[in-house]
């Protein structure tokens, strides 16, 4: 943390999913920041009290917003507990301050998290009391989450400005089997460069999580503008910074009509859809029907397709996802200067569909690898 122009400034770290980082990237760019690097997982940044409101606020696609506190050399518990204890802990966690350490190894002589856990906070506990004097602490409150990360002989140590992750915007009361993260459905939308009046259409769409994402994006609505974070409560982030925040996001929501098209078979899906997408506030540009892909049909040029269709991950489906997809093979070749982003874990995907992709973008849903044909607009 430093000071710049009397402000403290803070490098910041948006994390994302594997696939993910350059639009996390680019949507910081469109923030205004600069000097943005991205790494795997990772883009760093550098930014104020208002930027950290603003990141948590606007980022569609990053899974949280960190400051990363301090990066040293660890290669056996001591080494850490010495980074660890030099932080200046006292200055940033009150008293009552509960503190939540996280960690993860990859490569490290340090190979057990829960001991690299132990040794962190103890650190954090011994250095607060150089300020407070005392031996035990009451953790009633604002949280405080800490991740300590460790890459072969080198740990990071971040504070979490997030709490629960981007992705719980607050809309989604119920989801479909399959559902995939917020976060990965604004991704999509945002990888196909979708923009209105251009209608798009989500034949598969479950929960409803694309078409609410894409209506938010048309819309420009911050998807954070309506949840709470972490740092709010922090003694240094101010609160003036967040209300602000908020009432630009309030004020850069736009006047824009355009329609999305949200079909799904199953009907009891569709009835939890219809409460989500009320409850984000975009009943008026999400048209849901019950409707087979196979009954796909448009008068509408120049849409775009954005679905997560079955993967077919259990034993047997696998022949049915593949007439499946050539069903929709058939189906949308007649569909005149559509594009289509179709998101699958099917590997043979383009086979069945009868094309081979513009490009294909590897991406993972959870634990699940997965891929992002595009097959755009000729």
């Amino acid at each position: 943390m430093g000071t710049v122009n009397g402000t403290k400034k803070y490098k910041l770290v948006a994390t994302a999913a594997f696939g993910l980082e350059s639009v996390v990237a680019r949507e910081l760019k469109g923030l205004g920041f600069n000097d943005i690097h991205a790494e795997n997982g990772r883009v760093s940044y550098e930014g104020d009290g208002m930027d950290i409101a603003r990141s948590n606020i606007w980022l569609r696609a990053a899974d949280r917003v960190l400051i990363e506190l301090a990066r040293f050399h660890a290669s056996d518990f001591e080494e850490l507990y010495q980074g660890v204890f030099k932080i200046p802990w006292e200055e940033i966690i009150p008293c009552s301050g509960i503190m939540h350490v996280t960690g993860r190894s990859s490569g490290s002589k340090l190979s057990s998290v829960p001991g690299c856990q132990g040794v962190a906070k103890k650190a954090v506990i011994e250095a607060m009391k150089r300020r407070y004097r005392t031996e035990s602490f009451p953790e009633t409150g604002p949280h405080f989450g800490i991740e300590v990360s460790l890459l072969k002989d080198t740990a990071a140590i971040y504070l979490d400005t997030t709490g629960p992750g981007l992705h719980k915007r607050g809309y989604r009361t119920g989801a479909g089997e399959a559902a995939i993260k917020e976060t990965l459905a604004a991704g999509l939308i945002l990888l196909s460069r979708w923009r209105p009046p251009a209608v798009l259409a989500d034949p598969f769409c479950g929960s409803g999580t694309i078409a609410i994402e894409a209506a938010m994006i048309g819309k420009n609505m911050a998807p954070g503008a309506s949840r709470q974070f972490a740092s709010e409560q922090w003694p240094f982030v101010s609160s003036r910074v967040w209300e602000d925040a908020r009432k630009q996001a309030r004020q850069a929501v736009n006047d824009k009509m355009f329609r999305i098209e949200a079909s799904d078979v199953d009907e009891e899906i569709l009835s939890k859809t219809r409460r989500n997408v009320r409850h984000a506030g975009v009943g008026r540009y999400v048209d849901l029907k019950r409707s087979d892909v196979r009954e796909f049909r448009s008068n509408e040029k120049g849409g775009v397709i954005i679905c997560n269709p079955p993967y077919g991950e259990r034993q047997g489906e696998k022949g049915q996802i593949a007439q499946l997809s050539r069903d929709m093979g058939n189906t949308f070749k007649d569909l005149e200067g559509w594009s289509f982003f179709i998101f699958t874990a099917f590997e043979e995907f383009e086979r069945h569909f009868g094309r081979h992709a513009d490009g294909n973008r590897k991406l993972y849903n959870a634990r699940i690898k997965c891929y992002l044909y595009e097959y755009r607009n000729r």
